[in-house]
């Protein structure tokens, strides 16, 4: 079985290799053979430090500075996985950068190591953006834009942002530019990826990567289609056009394509930016609240989810009518929910809410995970089971939680890993999301009183009532009305209760 997946690799590798060579005009950094080897010798290294230190037969949980070797441990693994994401850039900093999210899942060592690559993705030179522009748009630079900031606004794993103005109007816009190298080495990138997952889980069967490769695969041709992200960006500003504080820039289609966007233009700061937000005298508390309820709605009730919220992509600002308004960038990887995976999602999250094991879980055997549900049940609230135990709406969270809860994790990361494997595929961007806002509230302060807790209670509560409602009968009707008014009453005035308290 190892032979022939080595052997795929190594033939998938070959045929790849001529053309990726060709197709990012042969840049010797873009050859798969080139991108294997960096890759396999990479694995190779860390599976060879993980036998050498933490799975040596000279170590074992016992030992009083276990804990010390296990850190160390991951530590260095950590740093030779960000500086193979470095070096092969694109889809390896995409893979980094979706580990580095997930601090609620993955071991403190390779969240913290990882999440660099948010804010220090590589930049690619001007020159080469012009390059892009000029093959995609069929003019040169100048006659579409009478002038390009060369500093870019951000640079990401895929593409960066330039600031701009449109010759034809003057107007501000926003260039969104792909690395001209990320396709031709997406093509082979995500295949030697998937061997040497497939290697690593042969060599340490607990340490299953696949759903990882799977979300990978799934997702990177997707965000590599610039069309996509134009189609999604429209689809968001139809869907959310009832709340005016929301901004998504418009596309303009004619100066864009599968490798390039144009769009407009928002000032404004980064949703965690603290002395932006203090300087603009912004509300922490409303940015939290109006992020809750917009995730609310994507997750409970359209099933349309922005996958990608990470402070990079979220803008807040306060228009001249002092009104706070919050911008939503990077449209490029979104979630689609089922109807019946969003109505047992709520209703998990609503036992949760009310502290109902039973229920808890019968909605996580729903979802794929029967005999760890309380693993799942933590994954989803990124809260201890002793929290979740006495109710983690009455229980705050806590500095000494947090850290209980990131220093447990490495204890069941094979559990962890078993559960992401067998979940509801639908669920794994959720986590990520769940844990990037979590992370926005933890910067803003805001996490510990439930701000956004409040309107995803309100959002769950109508998303498991109104379908019901909308097929009964006239009594069978008002019966669920009447339960849904009462749950939202007690909602409402439960964290009226709550806000009394934090003011106390």
């Amino acid at each position: 079985m190892l032979g022939r997946t080595i052997g795929l690799g190594i033939l998938s590798g070959t045929v790849a290799t001529a053309y990726s060579f060709y197709d990012n005009d042969f840049n010797i950094d873009s050859v798969g053979i080139v991108r294997f080897s960096r890759a396999a010798t990479t694995g190779l290294h860390v599976m060879y430090h993980y036998k050498t230190t933490l799975y040596a037969p000279s170590v074992n949980k016992s030992l009083p500075n276990y804990q010390e070797i296990r850190s160390k441990s991951h530590e260095k693994a950590a740093e030779l996985l960000l500086d193979l994401c470095r070096t092969n850039k694109g889809v390896y900093i995409k893979i980094g950068q979706h580990i580095g999210a997930l601090e609620n899942l993955f071991p403190k060592e390779y969240t913290d190591t990882l999440k660099v690559l948010h804010s220090q993705a590589p930049i690619t030179p001007l020159k080469e953006i012009y390059k892009v522009i000029k093959e995609d748009l069929k003019q040169d630079v100048d006659q579409l834009f009478s002038e390009i900031d060369p500093k870019p606004l951000g640079a990401a794993s895929l593409a960066q942002v330039h600031k701009a103005k449109l010759r034809s109007t003057g107007e501000s816009v926003a260039i969104k530019v792909q690395h001209s190298y990320v396709r031709g080495d997406a093509k082979i990138d995500i295949a030697i990826i998937e061997t040497l997952v497939n290697i690593g889980s042969y060599m340490f069967p607990d340490f299953k990567f696949q759903w990882l490769v799977k979300q990978t695969k799934q997702n990177i041709p997707k965000e590599l289609d610039f069309t996509i992200e134009a189609q999604n960006t429209e689809t968001i500003r139809s869907m959310f056009k009832h709340l005016k504080w929301l901004k998504v820039p418009k596309i303009y289609n004619e100066y864009s394509s599968t490798r390039i966007l144009t769009l407009e233009f928002f000032e404004g700061g980064q949703i965690n930016d603290l002395d932006y937000i203090n300087r603009n005298k912004l509300k922490v508390d409303e940015i939290s609240d109006k992020l809750g309820s917009l995730y609310s709605e994507m997750i409970f009730k359209n099933g349309f989810v922005h996958s990608d919220p990470h402070p990079g992509n979220l803008l807040v600002n306060k228009d001249e009518n002092g009104q706070l308004n919050l911008i939503l960038l990077d449209h490029g990887l979104y979630a689609t929910l089922s109807d019946s995976f969003r109505l047992t999602y709520a209703k998990l999250w609503m036992s949760i809410l009310d502290n109902n094991h039973d229920k808890m879980k019968k909605y996580c055997t729903k979802l794929g995970v029967a005999e760890m549900y309380g693993l799942l049940v933590c994954m989803v609230a990124g809260r201890t089971w002793d929290s979740v135990q006495d109710g983690i709406v009455t229980k705050k969270l806590t500095d000494a939680e947090k850290e209980k809860f990131q220093s447990g994790i490495p204890l069941v990361l094979t559990e962890t890993l078993y559960i992401l494997e067998t979940v509801n595929p639908q669920i794994l961007l959720l986590l990520k999301t769940n844990d990037l806002i979590r992370g926005i509230d933890t910067t803003l302060g805001t996490l510990s009183k439930l701000t956004s807790l409040r309107p995803m209670t309100v959002t769950c509560i109508n998303t498991i009532y109104d379908k019901p409602l909308y097929k009964s009968s006239f009594w069978t009707g008002l019966s669920i009305q009447l339960r849904k008014q009462w749950s939202l009453l007690r909602a409402k005035l439960f964290f009226f209760w709550l806000s009394i308290i934090d003011t106390a």
